[in-house]
């Protein structure tokens, strides 16, 4: 049997990111995943500038992370065909399992890393014990479930999950190439649907390397028969969904596998569980197209490890009350309510056709026209693009307006 004082199982964005944080803080942790090199993944693929990098820079690794993603600093907004704004943006594009791996090689040596998968959990008041693949034991006062979306060791331990909202959205990545041309002329580009009936918020475009990669968001059952064919003719379905689409980016071949992934939106209820505390993923999901899921993530782990581990390693024990401080932490829960609020907010921008909805749609496009106009004359207001369409405040917004931009990522799981 091996002994620590912090046991994290799953090595992903939430995971990799609480056992770098534990490890500079000197907090004996192992960190437990069934993969040595994180495999591709269709999650994260780039970070924001404002509140999110915001977050990311309080774990104290964002800095050497972000030198392996491509940096964008301008991103162009448009609709109907019409190049609305180029809008100034802090944009870092990232491949989930490059982001997942940088963060690993920010690990200290001192932390253990176990390449096998944890089949049992058995918690208590005092200490918790892992049983892995490999016939090891593992011994730990507490034990941060940061698996993400696998449901066995939760069902283990009886916690149970609230569906918030099946099948919310759905996510679409594949690459694009330039026909006929060498590159795009926009550095990045977000591109808002035409019509509600489609169902389609948007499209974000960005770099990633030499590569330029495509973000189609859309909100349809899974077996909706539109998916089959954006599988079976891609580029057809697209130009159908987005006619004016090309106006703006010209005309480009879809290249290499398109990825498709649904979200349900769900929160589960680990607060009466001794010994074990959720985080990420793990605890509830976000929707992708608000863009919201490094968010919830850094600052689940942020407060994890920077306040409550180390209060609660303070003394002894590890009771349910003790850990049910950190789900009621008050920043944890403005993130998530936030995060909850933003998903539902922008489903129905984007596809209510009720006269308050179809008003709030012409406003965002007027208000950023005359973003984009008042820009070159030096007296645009700084804002930035907003995933409901819409402009924040001045510079001197409130944090969760600035946090929202449309340069937001698809969202990310642990």
């Amino acid at each position: 049997m091996r002994y620590t004082d912090i046991a994290i199982i799953g090595g992903g964005l939430a995971g990799s990111t609480a056992a770098a944080m534990l490890g500079r803080a000197g907090i004996p942790a192992i960190l437990i995943d069934p993969h040595d090199t994180y495999p591709a993944d269709f999650r994260v693929e780039k970070l924001s500038g404002g509140v999110q990098l915001e977050r990311f820079l309080r774990t104290g690794i964002a800095e050497s992370v972000l030198r392996r993603a491509t940096f964008t600093g301008e991103n162009w907004i448009a609709r109907f065909g019409r190049l609305l704004d180029k809008a100034p943006s802090r944009q870092f594009n990232i491949l989930y399992d490059s982001l997942v791996n940088a963060i690993r090689d920010e690990i200290p040596e001192d932390v253990t890393r176990v390449w096998a998968k944890a089949v049992s959990v058995a918690t208590g008041p005092e200490r918790q014990q892992i049983v892995l693949s490999s016939g090891e034991t593992i011994s730990a006062r507490l034990v941060v479930l940061a698996n993400g979306l696998n449901v066995g060791l939760r069902h283990q331990l009886g916690i149970e999950r609230r569906i918030i909202s099946a099948c919310h959205s759905i996510s679409v990545g594949f690459d694009v190439a330039p026909a006929g041309r060498n590159s795009f002329d926009f550095p990045a580009l977000t591109y808002f649907s035409e019509r509600p009936g489609d169902r389609i918020p948007y499209i974000s475009l960005f770099p990633i390397g030499p590569r330029m990669r495509a973000n189609l968001f859309v909100y349809r059952s899974f077996d909706d028969p539109w998916l089959g064919e954006l599988r079976r003719a891609p580029a057809a379905t697209l130009d159908a969904a987005l006619p004016r689409l090309k106006r703006i980016t010209g005309a480009f071949d879809i290249q290499g596998e398109m990825k498709i992934r649904p979200v349900d939106l769900y929160e589960n209820d680990a607060r009466h569980q001794p010994g074990v505390v959720l985080v990420g993923d793990a605890f509830a999901t976000s929707c992708p197209v608000a863009g919201t899921g490094c968010d919830k993530v850094f600052t689940d782990v942020e407060r994890l490890c920077n306040v409550y581990i180390p209060h609660w390693l303070a003394s002894d024990g590890m009771e349910a009350d003790k850990i049910a401080a950190f789900y009621a932490d008050p920043v944890k829960r403005a993130c998530d309510e936030w995060s909850a609020a933003k998903a539902f907010d922008f489903r129905a921008v984007s596809t209510a056709t009720s006269p308050y909805w179809t008003a709030q749609r012409w406003a965002r496009f007027l208000a950023w026209s005359a973003q984009g106009l008042l820009r070159p004359l030096g007296g645009a207001f700084d804002l930035e693009p907003n995933l409901l369409g819409h402009s924040s405040s001045s510079s001197s917004s409130s944090s969760s307006s600035r946090s929202s931009s449309s340069s937001s990522s698809l969202s990310s799981s642990a």
